[in-house]
């Protein structure tokens, strides 16, 4: 079979781009169309901040009846490149259908596109942007998928793994149903102990001040997960941009900030997991598509999951129960009968955090969904060094 690579250079192409997945994922019924719009911004330069640093390139694969079968993302961070032993680049947003020389074809593109950069190994499926969105390959779970969070078919795997890419590390997305039966009895008493000490608080955050929050929230961050590699700073223009996007859906009660004498040390943030509306919009977010996101939300509530975003806690307060005063915070709303979530689903964890790992786990979460993020090394003597783990 011969295949055409075609460069996204055009409205039509963009389409396609769009498009590909619609076609590949036809008949899966797990899948969720993502938001036009969320893709996108990602390849943007106005919307995404990566091209202040980096580029990126896109393409749609066609075969010989000019079908599309196929598309893929590459592209290039510089800050995050230099911060490998070797350049690394990145690619993504990988479709393809089941045929090992049609995904070759797309994953020769993204390389020779890279190494053509000074680029010495790709990681990949990866995003242009923050780990948090379309990040690692789907091979274990195949539910369907969170907000802005990767869907694959099982094939997938082969195809990365006949190219030779190999496993960099391990993500892995906890799931929690809205009880209090399997929590460990040692969170629960930590919390009491945290509880009866007056220098500790826990507060629901407040749209009415999202300007301290947002300030609390780049302190505690920064401190908790800044100092990690892969992991940029957060500024507070980006935390209220952030808290500005989600302020049409925030529930005070799903974000629980943690205070030691009025200082900011630690938070759970958790939202309303939107792909349980989304996957009734189509990819549309016009404003049909939002009158109809806020008419599924408020009025028939939809929502009956809570995505964890990012649970944090500054080095200094780790390990005396923060993290159970944070839980019991959340329970205290969670566990009321007219509470309209049932279950949590965690943003992934990598493997690289069994800290982190040990704590979900002690609230009675269990791993639903794994995902991987690949490096392909384009010297192919080289092995791939997984990164450090953290405590």
């Amino acid at each position: 079979m011969k295949y055409s690579l075609i460069e996204v250079n055009s409205k039509k192409a963009e389409r396609d781009f769009l498009l590909v997945p619609v076609s590949i994922y036809k008949n899966d019924l797990n899948w969720i169309r993502p938001l036009d719009n969320d893709i996108e911004s990602i390849f943007d330069p106005k919307k995404n901040k990566r091209f202040r640093h980096g580029e990126a390139i896109r393409w749609i694969l066609k075969d010989e009846k000019a079908k599309c079968v196929g598309r893929v993302a590459a592209f290039i961070d510089s800050k995050i490149a230099k911060a490998n032993e070797q350049p690394t680049g990145g690619m993504g947003f990988f479709e393809c259908i089941d045929e090992p020389e049609a995904a070759n074809t797309l994953f020769d593109a993204c390389k020779n596109w890279l190494a053509q950069r000074g680029m010495e190994a790709m990681d990949g499926p990866i995003n242009f942007g923050e780990r948090d969105r379309w990040w690692g390959l789907l091979i274990d779970g195949f539910y369907p998928p969170n907000y802005c969070m990767d869907y694959h078919h099982s094939y997938y795997k082969s195809l990365f793994d006949a190219y030779g890419f190999k496993p960099y590390f391990y993500q892995y997305t906890y799931h929690l149903p809205v009880t209090d039966k399997y929590v460990n009895p040692i969170i629960w008493e930590k919390a009491q102990r945290i509880a009866k000490n007056p220098d500790y608080q826990i507060r629901c955050i407040s749209k009415k001040s999202l300007n301290k929050f947002a300030d609390d929230f780049v302190t505690i961050y920064n401190k908790a997960w800044g100092r990690y590699t892969g992991v940029g700073k957060m500024t507070k223009p980006q935390a209220m941009i952030m808290l500005n996007e989600i302020k049409p859906i925030l529930d005070e009660r799903l974000m629980q900030f943690a205070y030691f004498n009025d200082e900011p040390i630690g938070f759970l943030i958790m939202v309303p997991e939107l792909n349980q509306v989304i996957k009734h919009l189509n990819g549309n977010f016009n404003l049909l598509g939002k009158l109809k996101m806020m008419y599924l939300l408020k009025v028939k509530k939809v929502c009956t999951k809570a995505l964890g975003i990012v649970f944090g806690i500054i080095p200094q307060h780790q390990g005396k129960g923060v993290e159970g005063a944070l839980i019991k915070g959340f329970a205290n709303w969670a566990l009321s009968d007219n509470y309209p979530y049932k279950e949590i689903e965690m943003n992934w964890i990598g493997d690289f955090n069994p800290a982190m790992r040990k704590v979900v786990e002690q609230i009675g979460a269990k791993v639903r969904k794994t995902h991987v993020t690949l490096r392909y090394m384009f010297d192919r003597t080289k092995e791939v060094t997984p990164p450090r783990k953290v405590s």
